[in-house]
């Protein structure tokens, strides 16, 4: 299972994080969230995937924003169409977000399958991810799909035999997102807890 770190801010914390060698990296370029990533560089280790996170914006910024920071992934979060993410991936691999409220048609995923590398799946909420809260992961049971996704939306440390037992479902849950249950503020993370969870996922 792999572990992506989404919402990072601070330079000295990015570096911190970077020496637990997460899978991805996620830097949020949406100006109206409170983990708004507005630094120059990114310096992390070139064996973390590094992702920008975008909500219903500019093409152009996006390109842009890849470019800069030679970005891995693009993650849409807002309402972008199959032929937006089309588009971003003729530059870079694209993570869909699609939000899961009581009940969700995963129909509506048909039209992303050849457009996306992978899907994430977060809780419907407020705001654009980073709302602390679970969706009913038992209706993750209707996913009929091949493509592989990520899992977020409120996961903490004590979640994981729940997310064991979503691996024993037949279906490709690539790894987990975790962001806000694992600050200290907005955009800190917590070392420990994010080291306590990684060793957990070791063993």
């Amino acid at each position: 299972m792999k572990l992506k770190i989404c919402g990072m801010k601070f330079e000295n914390n990015i570096s911190e994080i970077n020496n637990l060698n997460p899978d991805f990296m996620g830097f949020i370029f949406w100006p109206n969230s409170k983990r708004f990533f507005n630094e120059k560089t990114i310096d992390i280790s070139n064996t973390i995937k590094k992702v920008g996170v975008f909500v219903n914006q500019d093409y152009d910024l996006i390109i842009n924003k890849i470019n800069q920071f030679n970005l891995d992934f693009v993650q849409l979060h807002g309402n972008e169409s199959s032929e937006f993410c089309n588009k971003i991936k003729a530059h870079c691999k694209v993570i869909k977000v699609f939000s899961i409220g009581k009940e969700f048609d995963f129909k509506k995923l048909n039209l992303f399958e050849k457009v996306c590398d992978y899907f994430l799946f977060d809780t419907k909420g407020e705001s654009y991810g980073g709302n602390g809260i679970k969706f009913d992961w038992k209706i993750l049971k209707k996913y009929n799909s091949k493509k592989p996704f990520l899992l977020s939306g409120g996961i903490d440390v004590l979640d994981f035999p729940d997310l064991l037992n979503i691996q024993k479902l037949k279906i490709p849950l690539l790894g987990i997102d975790i962001n806000s249950k694992f600050e200290t503020k907005p955009g800190l993370k917590d070392y420990k807890k994010v080291n306590e969870l990684i060793n957990k996922m070791k063993k």
